[in-house]
């Protein structure tokens, strides 16, 4: 009985330590079997490899592979374990070889499968004892029950050594031969099937003949085994043998460098087009040629498909040195914008209905609250239709057009189009925001424009309808998809009227030098562009949009310092064709007419047309145009017989009067205005005796309303004068000019007078010979610097 009770007692304690080494076997394995950090790599949406960054460690150890490569794993299985598919983590046939060799031979011989090598990796090649050999035979035994033996497979070829810091056969693959591992050849992968058995073999100069032999034997191996034909045998026996390992591909640095901070350690397989990006850097490298002799360092180019909002090429920066910034990532940079949010502007107003498209606008002499605008070849061109102003991208028109649309409103709507790089309120830029007062990127523009060319499209495609997020979106990750939000049926910021009329506009942009002839051409390439210059000649843009491609081009130095002759035009619009003449052609947007409205319009003031407007022409104008005023240029005058001058009832005979349609100008624009049109033709003169009933004779052009006008001392400490200068219609009268009530003079036919008044606060009063006069309060201040 007792011997029972013994017994029955021996088989629990059997039982519970069977128990025991099944839970201790069950749990033997790590959750993660490898937490070394790995680098990052980055591929082309084709799968090709851009460039990489090293892991944390110092190791170019690539993220783990999903397959191992047919010619790799037929070289590592014959050359480690030929019984891999059939053992259950162990050989205990090889195993039995090896004891008896170690205690015969006193000496060690391994018999490890590639499972235990996968389990000896991942505990980072501990001393080899028996007792870690136990450990080892758990962990791999564990190991074979819970993956499939291609995955032990792929765990091998992810993190077996192959020389110095190289990891991996991905890695390894790149660094000696500089292809991927799908690609290497019988005696390439042969080669590298040796090396982790032996990675020190890898020393450019030495060892050649140890590898080689090794790897000769391999292939033999494999010939023997029928796995590779006789003439792949003597072929692959004279392939050459890895060396000094091979710098990775780096041909988008400053993208690659942007996944590293974002995904760090991952193998990345981005949107990037690989030929297109190959094209994109050539033409950088070019023009970085060209700019260089001005001393103009840094070139970046980003091209963005419209519809997916997928980034196709990114080229962060020029191929320059370190002195020059070459490491800094332009796209990401925020720069001063020029003038490249005009056209934000200009389907802001025509969303808003106000303004028609080619609706003059005033380009006189501008001052608000002490700041002057001029444009960009200091000339005042009176009026201009709005498109030819943005077409033209003319500095004064568009403060004046900001300044009626309203700078807050404005910034509300640059917010919602993306452009983040506007950190400040509204009024810390003022109305000098539309010509580059503010900053934001080459990224955040181009996604801009990409979004109104997005927005048009899917109108034209859906039911005339919008969706909620069309900006701000843009898709590095081949993976993912632009999340463009639900649709609706108005949009919340610019119609597609707006959008067309706005690229219709931008589509008449002169081209550069090299592109006289573009009209010739432009059915088979259009594209809506916007050049911009920032203030002392520091940030050059161009940006362009077409049905499929949006693309931004920028060019300046990174450390920000101004060169002669750097302006969109001439240093980025250049490379902007060049990228636009390797993309595929596309044809035009297509007209949304449910967003348009044909109305009767002033051929001559691009405004609605009154009743007294000649030359009107039906156009397409968005929907909110008919809200616009009628045209305020064109009215009915009468004359006399002769048509020399003007008459009224007062003064001439009724039967005798002739009526006629004029178009005339406000004396200040008509002042600018005329010199520029000959066809223009100014009103004539009241007759001598007949009242100009209240109508608008002169106006001052300097110093204009709210102008204050400081006065700098020249080299003698004297104070210069100031010339004060005013329209009149009618060029022939004489103006008496008044500071305070004191005569200061007259002019005739030019109207400028030169004077030194003294600080503070005057009255000045232009009278002209027939008793007209107008006033306006001027403020003068001396200049603080010496």
């Amino acid at each position: 009985m007792g011997r029972q009770v013994s017994l029955s007692r021996k088989q629990k304690i059997l039982s519970l330590l069977g128990v025991g080494v099944v839970v201790v076997w069950m749990l033997c394995l790590p959750t993660v079997l490898f937490k070394d950090p790995t680098a990052t790599v980055v591929t082309s949406k084709e799968g090709i490899m851009l460039g990489a960054r090293i892991a944390d460690d110092g190791q170019w150890r690539f993220p783990e592979i999903d397959s191992v490569p047919y010619r790799f794993k037929q070289s590592i299985l014959y050359f480690e374990d030929e019984y891999f598919y059939s053992h259950p983590g162990f050989n205990p046939i090889s195993m039995a070889k090896a004891t008896l060799e170690n205690i015969s031979d006193n000496r060690r011989r391994g018999a490890s499968t590639l499972t235990q090598q996968v389990i000896r990796l991942s505990r980072k090649n501990q001393k080899r004892t028996y007792f870690e050999k136990v450990i080892e035979l758990f962990q791999a035994t564990r190991l074979e029950a819970g993956y499939s033996k291609d995955e032990i497979l792929g765990l091998y070829a992810s993190h077996a050594p192959f020389g110095g810091n190289v990891v991996g056969l991905q890695t390894a693959a790149w660094r000696y031969f500089g292809i991927p591992a799908e690609e290497l050849s019988w005696g390439q992968a042969a080669a590298l099937a040796v090396l982790p058995n032996a990675p020190a073999l890898i020393f450019p100069g030495k060892n050649e003949e140890i590898l080689k032999a090794k790897r000769d034997f391999l292939l033999k191996k494999l010939w023997a085994n029928a796995i590779i034909d006789e003439q792949t045998y003597d072929l692959a026996l004279d392939e050459a043998l890895p060396g000094k390992p091979l710098p990775l591909p780096d041909l988008t640095p400053h993208f690659t460098e942007k996944i590293r901070r974002e995904n760090k350690g991952e193998y990345f397989k981005s949107t990037i087009d690989f030929q297109l990006q190959q094209q994109v850097n050539t033409i950088v490298a070019n023009h970085h040629r060209i700019l260089s002799q001005n001393q103009i360092n840094n070139l970046a180019v980003i091209v963005i498909d419209v519809d997916t909002r997928m980034v196709l090429a990114y080229t962060g920066n020029a191929p320059t040195t370190p002195e020059h910034q070459n490491y800094v990532d332009i796209i990401q940079s925020y720069r001063s914008t020029g003038s490249v949010l005009k056209p934000f502007l200009y389907a802001a107003m025509l969303d808003d209905g106000e303004i028609l498209p080619d609706a003059l606008v005033a380009d006189t002499p501008l001052t608000v609250n002490g700041y002057s605008p001029e444009n960009f070849d200091k000339v005042f061109n009176g009026a201009v239709p709005a498109s030819v102003a943005l077409a033209r991208s003319l500095n004064v028109p568009a403060v004046r057009m900001l300044q009626h649309h309203g700078l807050e409103r404005f910034y509300d709507k640059l917010k919602a189009i993306g452009l983040d790089g506007l950190t400040h309120p509204a009024d810390y830029y003022g109305l000098s925001m539309i010509l580059g007062g503010g900053e934001s990127s080459l990224l955040e523009i181009t996604q801009a424009y990409a979004g109104m060319a997005s927005v048009l499209n899917f109108f034209n495609t859906s039911s005339s309808e919008y969706r909620t997020h069309e900006y701000g979106q843009c898709i590095f990750s081949e993976s993912e998809k632009a999340d463009l939000g639900s649709t609706v049926a108005k949009s919340k910021i610019y119609d597609a009227g707006a959008i067309y009329k706005t690229f219709e506009a931008m589509r008449q942009v002169n081209r550069p030098a090299g592109e006289l002839n573009w009209k010739f051409f432009e059915n088979s390439k259009p594209i809506a562009w916007k050049t911009g210059t920032s203030f002392g000649f520091k940030d050059a843009w161009a940006v362009g949009v077409t049905p499929r491609y949006a693309i931004g081009v920028w060019a300046g130095n990174a450390d920000g310092e101004g060169r002669p002759g750097l302006s969109g035009v001439e240093s980025a619009a250049p490379v902007l064709f060049d990228v636009l003449n390797i993309l595929p052609g596309s044809d035009w947007f297509t007209m949304p007419y449910d967003e348009l409205v044909e109305a009767e319009v002033c051929g001559k003031s691009g405004q609605l047309a009154g009743p007294f407007c000649e030359g009107t022409k039906m156009e397409w104008i968005p929907n909110e145009g008919v809200k616009t005023a009628v045209c305020p240029y064109h009215q009915q005058v009468f004359v006399d017989a002769t048509e020399s001058y003007r008459v009224n009832n007062s003064c001439y005979p009724l039967a005798q009067m002739k009526a006629k349609q004029w178009f005339t100008l406000p004396p200040a624009m008509e002042y600018y205005y005329a010199p520029l049109h000959p066809e223009y033709e100014a009103l004539p003169p009241f007759k001598p005796g007949c009242a100009s009933e209240n109508e608008e004779l002169m106006e001052f052009i300097f110093p204009k309303k709210n102008e204050a006008i400081v006065l700098p001392k020249n080299f003698d400490e004297e104070i210069n004068a100031v010339v004060l200068r005013l329209a009149h219609r009618d060029k022939e009268t004489k103006i008496f000019w008044y500071l305070d009530d004191a005569f200061i003079g007259a002019t005739e036919t030019f109207h400028e007078l030169s004077i030194k008044p003294k600080p503070g606060e005057h009255m000045l009063t232009a009278v002209d010979q027939n008793g007209n006069e107008i006033h306006q309060k001027i403020e003068i201040a001396l200049s603080s610097e010496n």
